[in-house]
């Protein structure tokens, strides 16, 4: 496997654009408010933060899991993998090595991590009709992701691109899924963004969709930067743009209204 080089990224998202007006439009309202209108609007911006990561929680945990007991446990260890993200960024440090991606690896897969602590997969995975690279190849190809990283300025096509390439690769003998939307969350949220997440049934069945087709797009061509590769990230930024529209939404208009109900628009994809 050939990762993405990052040179390939477009710098032509016009969603960017918007994604990045609605946040200056809500940081601007707290800050410039006055003093007793500013603290109200910031206790909003925090209480939907907070929501918007307790329905990545949920959403992650309904998605993956096969029973309720499982989705309770899931839940459970999606929380604790919050906290510490949260914790880290409090401390001013991001996702940044494979050491972080382990500690991500140990809360949100405790299970996994226990039979294979700070190990990669030892086998073959099969993601669709993608073969992820042989199991030699990935403690590499995770050095490289991280080298690459820094190369990659705006941090939403960073975010995004850790994500996909984490998928890609597929390093752990569980919890890929898990872990590579985390660490996605964990750089947006310490760039300040809010989280991201899966709306729906469809929502996951377009992302599972177009992962695996820009993987296999990849593995025939590298060094392009494939239409189902674009079709990816552009989801993600509509992902982004639903959750800065919900965050502008709960200061402009009514705090308890929930997510997806301010304007279809909002939504990743219209319905």
């Amino acid at each position: 496997m050939i990762l993405m080089a990052p040179d390939l990224l477009p710098g032509d998202f016009p969603l960017i654009v918007e994604i990045d007006a609605n946040m200056k439009d809500v940081f601007r309202r707290i800050v410039f408010s006055r003093s007793i209108e500013a603290g109200n609007l910031l206790h909003r911006y925090m209480d939907a933060i907070g929501h918007l990561r307790h329905v990545l929680e949920y959403k992650n945990a309904q998605q993956e899991a096969q029973s309720e007991e499982e989705a309770a446990e899931y839940l459970a260890n999606l929380e604790v993998a919050m906290g510490m993200m949260i914790a880290e960024i409090a401390a001013s440090h991001c996702i940044s090595s494979p050491i972080d991606l382990f500690r991500l690896f140990r809360t949100v897969a405790p299970e996994a991590a226990a039979r294979h602590a700070n190990h990669y997969r030892q086998t073959l995975v099969q993601v669709g009709r993608y073969l992820a690279p042989d199991a030699v190849e990935v403690e590499n190809l995770v050095e490289n992701l991280f080298w690459h990283l820094p190369q990659i300025a705006n941090p939403l096509l960073r975010a995004i691109y850790l994500h996909h390439e984490l998928i890609r690769i597929h390093p752990f003998s569980d919890g890929n899924g898990r872990v590579g939307r985390m660490a996605k969350n964990w750089l947006l949220m310490y760039e300040l963004y809010p989280p991201i997440f899966i709306y729906g049934e469809q929502d996951r069945a377009r992302y599972i969709r177009d992962l695996e087709a820009s993987f296999t797009d990849l593995e025939s061509d590298p060094n392009r930067f494939h239409d189902s590769t674009r079709r990816f990230f552009e989801d993600e930024l509509r992902r982004m743009k639903a959750s800065t529209g919900f965050l502008l939404s709960r200061l402009q208009r009514d705090a308890a209204m929930p997510f997806g109900e301010e304007d279809e628009d909002m939504r990743p994809h219209p319905v």
